[in-house]
Formats: C-alpha cells, sequence, structure tokens
C-alpha cells in the first residue's frame, strides 16, 4: 500500500460531518500525510477544500458516487484509507466496503446501523481477511465510548490479574448536543426495511446479532440489555434506556466475539440513561423514552414519516456552531469481575456528542489505521473500533482532549 496516490481519503466531505471531518484532519494530520476528498461533487467538494485553508490548498479532489462501481473500486485503490460518512449506510455504504474488502484497504465509518454490519459482516469479512483490510464500524459517538471504554475495562482487570468481566453497565450521565438530518435519514431507512420485511425486526432484537459466531453465543431469550425504567441504585438517581443502547450493546458483544471472547464468556452488557434523583426525574424518564419510541414507529408509517419530515432536519443539515462547540457527553461504565473486583470507567469530552466529537474521533481513527500499524491489533475483517483499533484509539483520543480513565472502586 505504500505506492497508494493517497494516505487518507475522507469520503462524502461536502456532508455536514464529513465537512467535520475533513477540518479536523486539517488541524491534526501530519502536514506530509497525503489526503484527498471524495464525494459526488467536484464543486461542492473544492469549496470545502477552500475553506480548509491553505494546509488543504493542495489536497486532490476525487469525484465518486457510490452508485458507479467502477468509481468507487478506483477510490478503493487509490488510497491506503477510506473514512466515509455517506449514509445510510445500509442504502449507499456496501459497493464501497466491498471494494476496499478487495482491494486490502483499510476502512472507517460512522454507522449505527444493526442492518448494515450484519450485511458487511456476512458478506465481506472473508475478503477482508484475505486483503488484509481493516473494515472498522462506528468510529464515531456509535459506538467509540462504549466500545472502547468496556475494552480499557478488560484490560486492566487482565493486568491486574482479576479475572474477566461479567456484569457491566455503561450510564449516560450527561449528553448535550443537537442532531443531524443524516441520523435521522438513516432511522428512517432502517424502519423502512423492517417495515417491508418484518423477518429483519428479529435481527434487530437479538442482542448478539453482530456476533460473528452466532451459534457460539448464547441462545435467544430475554435481552440482557434490557433496561427499565425505575430508580436504579446502582446508578445513584433514575435510569431509563438510551437511545444508542440497541446498537451499541451488539457492537460491544461484536468486539468480545471478535477477540476470542477476551471480556469472558460470562460477560453481560447494558447501557442506560441518568436522569437525576428529583422528583420530575422519573416524568423526564417516562417522557424521552416515550418520545423515541413515538419518533421510530412514525418513521416506520408512511403516512405520519411524511409529516414528521416536514420538522425534521433534511439530510446535510445540523446543529450549528455554538451548539456543536458548547456540547458533550460524560459516561460512566462500570463493571465486576469473576474474581469480585470493580472497575469503573470515566469517557468523557467536550463538543456535542455527534458531530464535533465525532469529527474527532472519526478522524483519530482514520489516523491510527493509516499511521499506526505495528501498534494496532494484529487483525483484519470486518471489524469494531476495539477489535480493529484497540488501546491505540484511546491513547489518541486522550491526546485530543477525551478523558478514558479507569480506576479500581
Amino acid at each position: 500500500m505504500s505506492e497508494r496516490e493517497f494516505d487518507v481519503v475522507a469520503f462524502g466531505a461536502s456532508g455536514f460531518v464529513g465537512r467535520l471531518t475533513a477540518d479536523y484532519l486539517a488541524r491534526h494530520a501530519p502536514s506530509d500525510l497525503r489526503i484527498a476528498l471524495a464525494g459526488r461533487s467536484a464543486e461542492r467538494l473544492t469549496a470545502v477544500r477552500d475553506g480548509l485553508g491553505e494546509v488543504a490548498a493542495d489536497w486532490p479532489v476525487v469525484v465518486a458516487d457510490t452508485s458507479d462501481t467502477d468509481a468507487v473500486q478506483s477510490l478503493a485503490r487509490s488510497t491506503r484509507v477510506v473514512a466515509t460518512t455517506v449514509g445510510p449506510y445500509a442504502r449507499y455504504g456496501l459497493p464501497l466496503v466491498a471494494a476496499c474488502a478487495d482491494a486490502g484497504t483499510h476502512y472507517a465509518d460512522l454507522t449505527g446501523e444493526v442492518l448494515f454490519v450484519r450485511d458487511s459482516l456476512q458478506g465481506y469479512a472473508e475478503a477482508a481477511r484475505g486483503s488484509g483490510a481493516r473494515i472498522v464500524h462506528s468510529c464515531g459517538f456509535d459506538s467509540v465510548p462504549s466500545d472502547i471504554g468496556v475494552l480499557l475495562l478488560a484490560e486492566r482487570a487482565h493486568a491486574d490479574g482479576e479475572g474477566t468481566l461479567e456484569s457491566t453497565t455503561l450510564v449516560v450521565r450527561s449528553m448535550r448536543g443537537g442532531i443531524s438530518g443524516g441520523t435521522i435519514d438513516s432511522g428512517r431507512a432502517m424502519a423502512q426495511a423492517i417495515a417491508a420485511d418484518r423477518s429483519l425486526a428479529k435481527v434487530m432484537v437479538d442482542p448478539y446479532a453482530l456476533s460473528p459466531d452466532r451459534a457460539a453465543e448464547p441462545d435467544a431469550g430475554p435481552a440482557p440489555d434490557a433496561v427499565r425504567i425505575r430508580r436504579d441504585a446502582s446508578v445513584g438517581a433514575w435510569a431509563g434506556p438510551f437511545v444508542m443502547a440497541t446498537y451499541n450493546t451488539r457492537v460491544v458483544r461484536m468486539s468480545n466475539a471478535l477477540q476470542d471472547w477476551s471480556y469472558g464468556r460470562t460477560f453481560r452488557y447494558r447501557e442506560a440513561m441518568a436522569y437525576g434523583d428529583d422528583a420530575l426525574a422519573p416524568l423526564r424518564a417516562v417522557g424521552v423514552s416515550a418520545g423515541v419510541a413515538v419518533g421510530i414507529a412514525g418513521l416506520a408509517f408512511g403516512p405520519t414519516r411524511a409529516v414528521l419530515d416536514r420538522f425534521l432536519p433534511a439530510p446535510g443539515e445540523g446543529p450549528d456552531e455554538e451548539t456543536r462547540t458548547n456540547g458533550g457527553f460524560d459516561i460512566e461504565i462500570r463493571t465486576r469481575t469473576t474474581s469480585g473486583a470493580a472497575y469503573r470507567c470515566v469517557v468523557s469530552a467536550q463538543g456535542d456528542p455527534g458531530y464535533a466529537a465525532t469529527s474527532v474521533m472519526l478522524g483519530e481513527s482514520a489516523l491510527a489505521l493509516a499511521l499506526d500499524g505495528a501498534e494496532l491489533p494484529e487483525r483484519a475483517g470486518v471489524l469494531t473500533p476495539a477489535s480493529g483499533i484497540g488501546v491505540r484509539l484511546a491513547e489518541r483520543l486522550r491526546l485530543a482532549g477525551f478523558t478514558l480513565e479507569v480506576e479500581r472502586v
């Protein structure tokens, strides 16, 4: 791959998160790294590049549409790493995954779509292993804090000789930010797919849907990640379901399986949202949970989807700069090991989780894949951040201002 034209291609750079990621690379990538911007419109890509300052003045612009197989394959062969923000991934992502798996090109995306990752895993893992490509899904707020946080806990427990992880709970203590049209479009696409094929609903409720070896996982039964709205003593507050838990929990279990169940065969993982401990806390928990459920149902039903589309942001739209700057998240993950030891991991960052912070996570994931090969896990295929990039991503994020701290409690 040293003979390739580029080191990193930011695909979808004229989109909302794509522009943020390109800006992050312009400010933080080594000056000698060969970076290109790719997408459907040369005019829009050039406008993005011109707004990045002198450091990006010579970055090439590559025109490629996901519907053009030849263009996508040429793009994959031209670079060592592709960082893509082109979604919904189930609609647009698989041709690029296929091209990168075939070309031995490392890949990072921001997907939070269970069905897309399952199709990627089933269709292209073998080809990626054969070519040496790391196809690393979910390198943003979906699902780096969850995935890397649990990895750090497992590494610490192993280093201390305290066995493997058992009951593990992620709690979102605070989260401030906005939402973009791209995120909503991904949710809309998944809801439509399930409405068109009801058998996909079984995949969505399977807690081990993304395991590379489903037969080796526990039999189907009550979801181990189920969270009810209640006063939870272990959380120290009223807790309820976290909107991203359906996806994140499956990614974390995928990481466990991809690493030969190094977190443990008795590992159990769930995610919750904390709503405080005052008199209004249960009402907040019920209100947020009901709102999410109604929104998902509304996007799946044609007439209500048409009404919601009038008010929801369109693809390419997102929170303003003030919202992105003033946002942030604070997450705590607690676990108990097979020896009875207890650990706590704090993951936090300044900046809107889905956009400002996510552009950092995707940018650093791409840089790690391009620059840190000797320090990454010796693993190829369809992977997660923990299994494909590992603790090196935590080290990079700390240098970028994130908090990722593990302590014994």
